[in-house]
């Protein structure tokens, strides 16, 4: 038993004791009217937000909504209320504690764009009294059994959740040992969660979700080891902050499957660069590379490497490096969907037809989707025209070396649990039929005679080797030659 006193002490460590927010804790008995038609799907998948991420038999069910909606944009934004009902859990290999029925009383704001949902607030807290009243008709067809696990959960980092003196050690057990895991990994894990949650500065909306999300860091921990083991090249993987996300969820999140559907709109192909790659460049190093952005919870990948790209471009033809808005993509791009994913050919169509970029500081990032608010005679930077470039490697560097930094698409296998090094996933784990996310390759060279693509990634400056990804050069490791392209300025 003494094994497992880290774990009882990293438990002490992420509780802490902070009541409910007022308005949920005040909101007392009350009977609302049936809801809105146009309520339902809103609510809906409010609902399958909150599950995201529970075991079978302890996801909450929809007992009343209500709420208000308005034009956002292209788009609805709904501002809902609603009572969710928690169903008791009594199974060891399911739930962490025996717990009685809860209700919990929650605010969500859920844009609807396109069709498409994105939950931009979610705010849930115990209730003492049930709402009570006509709640949900049975034949809205939301019920437990509905949801899958599809869509994210965008976890509350805000707020710690109440002690509770009654917890026991017994309670962590059945997690651990389910699928099992080895003794000692856990018990060292245990500790390594601890600096996790200080260093990234973690904590959770309720005591079921740390403990799933102990879970999860557990069974990451022992998912990078397997993909560190099959790597074929320097790449090391472990703790990232992202080490508490289900596949999944990061997948959801942070990814980009619309470019699956590529290429979008059709480019004319690049003239090629004769003359032959130099053995190593950077254009890090010449000035042509802002800083490392973050596109935070939002699927903006596509954006972020199309202005790399337009900065560059920018620069080697007008001597200017300007950090350009990726939220005038986001908001006035009309042909891709924001945080739902884009395509970069797309994206150089709409920075033409808008008739520019205006820049960071004049159209700042908010991740998330709001009205265009673009105003060309603010546009800084234009671009005339834009490339699609060669698949083959030793042209792609030639052109790089001579043009610029290059917008490119590639498979994320591994880059939730990426650290440092250069990454060689096998390739039928990390397939170039599979890309999911948008970076900017910005050099090459080698490593200890190891070649390597150096690309920018948008994740912010902690992850990665601050911020950068380095991935395997001359084998078309996940796809990084499929979709490479770029703008043209004269």
């Amino acid at each position: 038993m003494a094994l497992w006193l880290p774990l009882l002490s990293l438990l002490g460590l992420i509780l802490g004791a902070a009541p409910a927010p007022a308005k949920l804790r005040d909101a007392g008995a009350q009977a609302w009217e049936p809801p809105s038609s146009a309520l339902l799907g809103p609510a809906r998948f409010a609902l399958e937000m909150y599950n995201r991420g529970r075991a079978a038999g302890t996801r909450a069910v929809l007992a009343a909504v209500r709420g208000r909606v308005r034009r956002a944009g292209r788009g609805s934004l709904y501002s809902l209320e609603a009572t969710l009902e928690e169903p008791p859990c009594n199974d060891p290999m399911v739930c962490q504690l025996p717990v009685s029925k809860k209700t919990l009383l929650c605010s969500f704001e859920v844009l609807d764009e396109l069709g498409k949902h994105m939950l931009l607030r979610r705010d849930c807290g115990p209730v003492d009294t049930k709402v009570t009243g006509a709640g949900i008709p049975k034949d809205a067809g939301i019920a437990q059994s509905d949801f899958t696990q599809s869509s994210v959960l965008i976890p509350s980092l805000s707020q710690p959740y109440p002690d509770d003196k009654n917890e026991t050690l017994t309670s962590v057990l059945p997690l651990l040992n389910k699928d099992p895991l080895p003794q000692d990994f856990s018990v060292k894990m245990a500790s390594v969660f601890k600096n996790f949650l200080i260093t990234y500065n973690r904590t959770y909306a309720t005591r079921e979700e740390a403990r799933w999300r102990l879970s999860v860091f557990i069974r990451n921990m022992m998912r990078a080891q397997k993909i560190q083991a099959l790597d074929q090249g320097t790449a090391r993987y472990g703790v990232t902050k992202f080490s508490d996300l289900t596949e999944e969820e990061f997948r959801t999140i942070y990814l980009n499957p619309f470019l699956r559907e590529g290429p979008g709109k059709k480019m004319r192909l690049a003239k090629p660069v004769d003359d032959p790659a130099p053995p190593e460049w950077d254009w890090r190093s010449k000035g042509a590379v802002t800083d490392v952005k973050n596109q935070g919870m939002c699927g903006s990948c596509w954006a972020f490497s199309v202005t790399g790209n337009v900065e560059g471009q920018w620069y080697l033809n007008r001597g200017t490096l300007l950090s350009l808005s990726e939220q005038e993509l986001l908001d006035c791009d009309k042909m891709d969907k924001a945080c739902m994913g884009g395509l970069p050919s797309n994206a150089y169509s709409a920075i033409k037809n808008l008739g520019g970029l205006e820049t960071e500081d004049d159209y700042s990032y908010q991740g998330y989707m709001q009205v265009c608010n673009f105003s060309a005679e603010k546009a800084k930077v234009y671009i005339n025209d834009s490339v699609e470039l060669s698949q083959n490697e030793q042209k792609l560097a030639a052109w790089l070396a001579k043009k610029g930094p290059i917008s490119v698409a590639i498979n994320a296998f591994g880059m939730q649990f990426y650290r440092h090094g250069i990454s060689h996933p096998l390739r039928p784990l990390c397939s170039p039929w599979f890309i999911d996310h948008a970076v900017l390759l910005v050099g090459y060279g080698n490593r200890s005679d190891v070649p390597f693509w150096a690309i920018k990634n948008s994740w912010g400056p902690d992850w990665g080797e601050e911020g950068y990804y380095y991935l395997h050069r001359g084998s078309g490791a996940c796809g990084v030659n499929t979709m490479a392209s770029s703008a043209l300025v004269d």
